[in-house]
């Protein structure tokens, strides 16, 4: 049997309690207690592609199936008829290109969203002419020959990197790997112009796909706050706020992070701006820096923490709000009166309500007072799917304290 042919394809059919409705309207996912799990199904290779019948056997689309993972099927196409062959997979990307093209001069963005832009569980983020590929679904990986040649035509990219590391490969039965698919793999970090400033990615080593070009709309704001200001920048990674502070005009920033090589990136990139001198770093462990910050007295007009996932599934969800908490309890006091703090959460298990209260908490306990001033999420590059709350992830929070 082959994935092109939708005459033979394996049938996978919903249990008569399963909300097919949801489904039809889009939502992008069926649950293992959903489906009908005979030896059949079970029996099926990860990353088979399948029909999928409601109860009353009526079809509902072409899905990808995976009896390994607690979400068994993810719908590709809704038309029951769909090939997914290269000739679907550069309808896909087309489709997503024309947008980022309309958003951005530069092509440097994130060119696929996963489910959102119709390609389930996988991300693709552009840097130039490479682009860098995380298939976090079996069903990309089984069909990465046709997805790649796919991308390669309809953006023109030449390297193509695939980063197949990170906790939902796992999640889904997948091998952890990092793979050149075309092209050469870049010999040195990659120069990424954002807002104003100049990053340095490094795409083989760096954290997930070496930038994070979600935060793009809250480093412009948080730049805007931050003419003529001392910046302090924690959690910084590449320098991600303290780069485009500098670029509008910050009078000096300080960037922490626990990773000296990431620091280090961000060095290379207030260098290659021309700004190195008013830019200094220091590694340790962010509470521990906060803390003996406060202990110094030091004090700055903008403080921005942009920590990872405390929160990156329910189960931790507690344990997360705490941790939340404590970053705005320990950076308050060291915001300058009228001053501002960014607080910014990546956790899909935290709403926005619940990472707002546990903020103001934390300021509170430190003995300040704040309004908030604005809340953003993640870019246009990283649309929302109205029917998956897992999409809206990223959330920033700017208080005046």
């Amino acid at each position: 049997m082959t994935q092109h042919d939708a005459s033979d394809r394996a049938i996978v059919r919903l249990i008569p309690k399963a909300e097919a409705r949801a489904i039809r309207h889009g939502y992008p996912w069926v649950y293992a207690n959903e489906l009908v799990t005979d030896r059949r199904t079970r029996g099926l290779p990860a990353g088979s592609i399948a029909l999928l019948e409601d109860a009353n056997r009526t079809p509902m689309g072409v899905v990808a199936v995976n009896p390994a993972s607690k979400i068994i099927c993810r719908m590709l196409d809704q038309n029951p008829e769909a090939v997914i062959d290269q000739a679907w997979f550069a309808a896909k990307i087309s489709r997503a290109l024309a947008h980022r093209a309309r958003l951005y001069p530069d092509p440097f963005y994130r060119l696929i969203h996963a489910e959102v832009d119709g390609l389930p569980g996988v991300i693709i983020d552009r840097f130039g002419d490479i682009a860098v590929v995380q298939p976090n679904a079996a069903w990309a990986d089984v069909l990465i020959a046709p997805l790649v040649a796919a991308l390669q035509d309809v953006t023109g990219v030449t390297t193509v990197i695939m980063n197949g590391t990170g906790r939902t490969r796992t999640l889904e039965g997948l091998d952890e790997r990092m793979d050149v698919l075309a092209g050469h793999a870049p010999t040195a970090p990659v120069a990424v112009p954002m807002n104003g400033a100049i990053y340095l990615a490094d795409i083989m080593g760096g954290q997930k796909t070496g930038l994070f070009f979600d935060q793009r709309p809250n480093h412009a704001f948080a730049a805007g706050l931050s003419q003529g200001a001392r910046v302090l920048d924690v959690f910084a990674h590449v320098g991600g706020f303290g780069l485009a502070a500098l670029a509008q005009g910050a009078a000096s920033v300080l960037a922490v992070d626990g990773s000296a090589p990431a620091l280090d990136l961000a060095e290379q990139g207030a260098a290659a701006m021309g700004v190195a001198e008013r830019f200094s770093t220091r590694k340790g462990d962010a509470f521990d820096v906060l803390t003996a910050l406060a202990e110094e007295g030091a004090q700055f007009d903008v403080v921005i923490c942009d920590p990872p996932a405390f929160a990156p599934g329910k189960a931790a969800l507690e344990a997360g709000l705490r941790a939340y908490e404590r970053v705005a309890r320990l950076a308050a006091p060291l915001v300058a009166p009228d001053g501002y703090l960014a607080l910014c959460s990546c956790s899909h298990a935290v709403d926005l309500t619940k990472f707002r209260n546990a903020s103001a908490r934390g300021i509170g306990r430190a003995g300040r007072r704040g309004q908030i001033i604005h809340t953003g999420s993640a870019g246009p590059d990283h649309p929302l799917m109205p029917h998956l709350a897992e999409s809206g992830y990223l959330k920033a929070v700017f208080f005046r304290l």
